[in-house]
């Protein structure tokens, strides 16, 4: 099934967050050392991602085009500023309240386990490849996130398990019908091309986790539609 990774990914916020719940505390030594355990198994993967490529001058092309326009747009600026509105807005209401409520612990949720190339890149890769690896990689980062989240937001962090569903398991059904419009050659110099730049992003993520250096990461989404275009202009014009 091409939505089985969307379901998994869903399904383990799901358990996160009742783990989350029935958790008191967790010492930050653990969370810590968990975090980065993830941060090393998404450069694994990223990298294993990234050699896929076979024209490995259209990955480096597409990243470079992508961060132009990413940077350009600011998708990070912008992604961080609706973040920051929204925290904002939930800290007032927590000094009030002093407490979380379920929409509170809903959008938070959403908001993290939604927004990333790891989502796009795994729902493509499932679609396409039916490789559903980079979502059961998410899901199990997801999981935990949002065990952590839930011992400050509460229970409504597990309402967003129902976006992230439907987010990813939209594009993996879109990604299916490309197949039968695009031929085999191109189909596959696009796989090759599309997971190489992907596994870069992934690979970026894992920087991130780590706190090596910080990557903006949403600002190089573009670097897939370019990819995509690069490939089918050489398919078209010099093939």
């Amino acid at each position: 099934m091409f939505i089985i990774g969307a379901l998994v990914n869903g399904l383990a916020i799901v358990v996160g967050t009742l783990m989350g719940k029935l958790a008191h505390r967790i010492p930050e030594k653990v969370s810590v050392t968990v975090m980065q355990v993830m941060g090393l198994s998404v450069i694994t993967l990223g990298l294993q991602m990234g050699f896929k490529s076979h024209q490995f001058l259209i990955v480096i092309l597409s990243l470079a085009i992508g961060a132009v326009i990413g940077e350009f747009i600011d998708l990070d600026e912008k992604l961080n500023l609706l973040g920051n509105m929204i925290e904002r807005k939930f800290q007032s209401q927590q000094n009030e309240k002093q407490a979380f409520s379920i929409s509170q612990g809903f959008v938070t949720g959403t908001l993290i386990f939604v927004i990333g190339a790891m989502a796009i890149v795994g729902a493509l890769d499932s679609g396409i490849r039916g490789d559903h690896s980079v979502l059961f990689t998410k899901a199990v980062m997801d999981g935990f996130i949002s065990l952590l989240l839930t011992t400050t937001l509460g229970i409504g962090v597990i309402f967003s398990a129902v976006p992230v569903f439907l987010y990813e398991g939209i594009i993996s059904l879109f990604a299916t019908q490309i197949n039968a419009v695009v031929p085999q050659d191109l189909m596959n110099s696009i796989i090759a091309e599309v997971t190489g730049v992907g596994g870069v992003l992934i690979l970026a993520i894992g920087i991130n986790l780590l706190e090596i250096i910080k990557i903006k990461v949403a600002n190089l989404l573009p670097s897939i539609l370019i990819a995509v275009v690069i490939v089918v202009v050489q398919h078209t014009y010099f093939l």
